[in-house]
């Protein structure tokens, strides 16, 4: 049996968290099942499956153009509003942060860290109660926290970033305790824009 993430309890896999938070959080925006299944990284007949019960739920709605089918969500529904804040807050960091800093200059790579990417890896514990991110590159320091305020408003808990040099994260022999210590624990890369 299939447990369910440690993020949302709530659902049946950490898949489905994947899918509700790109669609929910994109409200506007219509996928593909291939994009969507390439987002989430799974086989177009699992997402398909999966996009096919929200739909009948009636928390996604598609529509066919040819032989593609697009999904987006439902807004129209009494439980988006609620289904999107919740997702927010569990599922929503790897979407949201990926996505802005995909727009900021000088971002080589990104991850979370600490408790968040311990529970989106399934260990169990209590939701996290902030968002580690470890920025790879030299953006601008008042545009990492701007973004860090944007992002707390949004995920509804507290976003910290920490910046490192390329070339102090690519260090395999490293005396830096804090680096040692991120590397040591689970660890979850965002996708950024130019990595797609």
């Amino acid at each position: 049996m299939k447990t369910s993430p440690s993020l949302l309890p709530l659902l049946r896999s950490r898949m489905q968290g994947e899918l509700l938070a790109l669609v929910l959080l994109h409200p506007d925006r219509e996928y593909t099942i291939t994009e969507l299944a390439e987002a989430c990284g799974v086989t177009p007949t699992a997402l398909l499956r999966e996009a096919n019960r929200l739909a009948e739920g009636g928390i996604l709605e598609e529509r066919r153009v040819g032989r593609s089918r697009l999904v987006k969500a439902r807004t129209d529904t009494p439980i988006y509003q609620p289904l999107s804040d919740l997702i927010a807050v569990t599922f929503g960091p790897m979407p949201l942060l990926g996505e802005a800093l995909s727009d900021l200059p000088g971002v080589h790579e990104a991850y979370i860290y600490g408790s968040w990417a311990a529970r989106y890896s399934g260990e169990p514990g209590p939701p996290p109660g902030d968002v580690d991110v470890l920025v790879v590159g030299s953006p601008d320091q008042d545009a990492l926290f701007d973004l860090a305020e944007h992002a707390s408003r949004r995920l509804g808990r507290e976003v910290n970033v920490h910046r490192v040099t390329p070339e102090a994260w690519a260090a395999t022999n490293t005396s830096d305790p804090f680096l040692t210590s991120v590397r040591e624990r689970p660890l979850t890369r965002l996708k950024l824009s130019q990595e797609i």
